[in-house]
């Protein structure tokens, strides 16, 4: 399914997005060493309880998950990168977080990630991982227009991520959002130009460039859920929801 928003939906994607990334940006504060994983998902349910909004996740049960996920927020550490379930771990100087939300408000859903390094111990390679993510969904949203095409999204992302070195999954990417979190169509994380459905003005894209240092490879943790690299690498992944519009492209998950 596709959807191409009205302007009355548009303007609640706008109300979701922003929730997501003031939610996503005051758990980075809150995110200090010394803190568990499980605080983290309960301040996630307290924001999106008192926001009056719902969870995608808690009763999310896709094939490729033993489901239902159970939690509010996927919280992935270090060498793991995406649906990490949040467990019994307390945070330590240099890890690697990834806090990817999505929520729905008011029939609309909206999807971000941000991957930062907790406390004082900022090693180069991480940042380095986490610089290369940003900077491919940059280059993703700076192809979006009416009339281009997901796979001149999906090469804008490969471009930058092949050029910084890192090899590249195709088994999860970005994907269309609305009234559902996840939907048609897909936006792998490289691709040919001039390829794929035609973008217009009201459709949402959930644009996610992940990356894995040294593998192209998953392994699935004992939850059924968490995916790490197979090689035990550190990783990274970056997400916004965007609206296309007849000019471009608008960030909706940047925090209000």
């Amino acid at each position: 399914m596709i959807e191409i928003l009205t302007p009355d939906e548009l303007a609640r994607a706008k109300d979701a997005g922003a929730l997501v990334g003031t939610i996503l940006h005051t758990l980075k504060e809150r995110a200090v060493v010394g803190v568990n994983l499980l605080d983290i998902d309960r301040w996630a349910q307290q924001m999106i309880t008192d926001a009056g909004a719902e969870s995608c996740y808690v009763d999310y049960a896709p094939s490729f998950g033993r489901g239902p996920f159970g939690h509010y927020i996927c919280t992935a550490v270090n060498d793991a990168v995406l649906h990490g379930l949040p467990h019994d771990y307390t945070l330590a100087d240099g890890d690697l977080l990834t806090l990817d939300l999505a929520v729905t408000l008011r029939g609309i859903s909206a999807d971000a990630a941000i991957s930062f390094i907790v406390g004082e111990t900022q090693a180069p390679e991480d940042l380095a991982l986490i610089e290369t993510t940003e900077r491919a969904l940059a280059a993703a949203i700076a192809a979006v227009k009416p009339g281009a095409r997901i796979g001149d999204l999906s090469r804008a992302i490969g471009t930058v991520l092949r050029q910084a070195g890192y090899p590249i999954n195709m088994e999860f990417g970005g994907h269309g959002i609305g009234s559902t979190m996840h939907q048609d169509p897909h936006v792998a994380n490289d691709g040919r130009p001039g390829r794929g459905y035609i973008l217009r003005p009201g459709l949402l894209l959930a644009l996610e460039p992940w990356v894995m240092a040294d593998t192209d490879e998953l392994v699935t943790d004992d939850d059924g859920w968490t995916l790490r690299s197979a090689t035990g690498c550190r990783t990274a992944h970056t997400e916004h929801t965007i609206a296309v519009t007849e000019t471009g492209a608008e960030i909706l998950t940047l925090p209000r």
